[in-house]
């Protein structure tokens, strides 16, 4: 049994699905707010008092000023990047108490020589591109996995440090130098860099399990914050056009050092059509007037790279499969008011592929890119939704639409967005067939 004052969030398509209004709006009720796994390649943008802000490594509950955040073992930290986040939520207002934000100690760290790699990959002819953001993200994680990580808790020890950094800096310097024709790292101004870093992060830094099991025996409110989609995990995702962290629900538990019963309610936010952003399949792209206008109405960039969101129609698809190796309990709508103006709107409930009907979600990414959309058709409606508060309120085709997707996708919808803002949210869950 899942635990009743928890509540994790996930993203249920490629990522930008709006969870971070969605955790803003949670962790208003919560105790806690933990980051799990990802880096600066993510971001939330919430909308407070008309103002946005953009958030790429801090959990959103930072906007709430009794809220403790943590940022969890799975998380990779570029700490330049946490510095100048915490810099401008100070001046900004927030933040005020330093001990509402912890980092662990073993959170791994994003280095000069993985940034190099990660764009010098990306930007090689010869290889398949992947569209990362160049954050250095993935070579961290390669690291980590291959035993060749510093850890937040290496930045507090000068010594330390040099000594970890001397073999891996021999080791990254060849492959800059002689393959990628990059310009060597030097060991000591890294060290400096580094551990200056560290002594500016350092009253921030400790051990994150320890505080969530103390706030799990105080039966404190906890909100499990993911980053990017389940259709980008590492190992469930469009591989490999994916992110380099697992983003199933599951990853709670290795991410932050908390048993899987811990996990509580999963709840799934969904765009009510699709984005993706960089390369990779995408079966109901639209690349004609219908995708231009739900780029331009949504405002569809990259919240951290600034690229612009490939947009199509909703896949039910990709969603079921999501919900299915997550475990989602409940779901989120979001950014419904952008249909609001379109004639028909348009569902996938299959795929076409070499003449087969499939309503599972392929394993493999070159069959995805291969398989063509079956469509059901509903009709759309002309009603501005802004200020749209209840169910009731909604226009009668848009009602039907949410009904339509809850009762495909059989997971109740507990919340619809309606527009960008904290109040713009519809809580009542709809009735199947409203």
């Amino acid at each position: 049994m899942s635990h009743p004052n928890h509540t994790t969030v996930v993203g249920i398509q490629w990522g930008d699905e709006g969870k971070g209004k969605i955790i803003d709006l949670l962790a208003s009720e919560s105790d806690v707010v933990v980051r799990f796994q990802g880096g600066n390649n993510a971001g939330h943008t919430v909308v407070v008092g008309g103002k946005s802000f953009f958030l790429h490594l801090i959990p959103s509950g930072v906007l709430h000023a009794n809220v403790k955040c943590l940022i969890a073992n799975g998380v990779v930290i570029d700490p330049k990047i946490c510095i100048d986040e915490i810099i401008q939520l100070k001046e900004r207002g927030f933040l005020k108490k330093d001990e509402n934000l912890l980092i662990s100690q073993n959170a791994h760290v994003i280095m000069p020589y993985h940034r190099l790699i990660d764009v010098a990959r990306e930007s090689d002819a010869q290889k398949t591109k992947i569209g990362t953001t160049g954050r250095g993200i993935g070579p961290a994680y390669a690291d980590k996995v291959a035993r060749l990580g510093i850890r937040m808790a290496d930045l507090l020890d000068r010594e330390r440090l040099k000594r970890k950094l001397i073999p891996i800096l021999e080791e990254k310097n060849f492959l800059l130098s002689h393959y990628f024709k990059k310009e060597p790292l030097s060991l000591d101004h890294l060290v400096e860099e580094y551990h200056g870093y560290g002594n500016r992060l350092n009253v921030y830094i400790g051990d994150t399990s320890s505080v969530l099991a103390q706030a799990i025996s105080a039966n404190k409110k906890i909100l499990f914050e993911g980053a990017q989609g389940i259709l980008l995990d590492i190992d469930h995702g469009t591989y490999p056009f994916v992110t380099s962290s697992n983003t199933v629900a599951g990853a709670v538990s290795s991410g932050a050092g908390v048993g899987p019963r811990y996990i509580g309610k999963i709840l799934g936010v969904l765009k009510a059509y699709t984005t993706r952003v960089g390369t990779g399949p995408f079966p109901t792209e639209l690349e004609d007037g219908i995708g231009d206008f739900l780029q331009k109405k949504g405002h569809e960039f990259g919240t951290t790279t600034g690229r612009r969101r490939r947009c199509g129609w909703l896949d039910l698809v990709g969603l079921k499969y999501a919900i299915q190796i997550s475990g989602i309990t409940a779901l989120a709508v979001m950014k419904l008011d952008v249909l609001s103006g379109l004639d028909q709107i348009k569902i996938c409930s299959a795929y076409r592929h070499r003449g087969k009907i499939l309503d599972i979600y392929p394993s493999d990414s070159d069959v995805l890119q291969e398989a063509e959309p079956v469509y059901e058709t509903l009709a759309g409606w002309k009603e501005d939704l802004s200020h749209v508060q209840t169910f009731e309120g909604l226009p009668l085709q848009a009602k039907k639409y949410i009904g339509t997707l809850e009762a495909m996708l059989g997971v109740s919808i507990e919340m619809i967005s309606v527009g960008p803002s904290r109040e713009q949210i519809i809580h009542s869950s709809p009735r199947v067939g409203s």
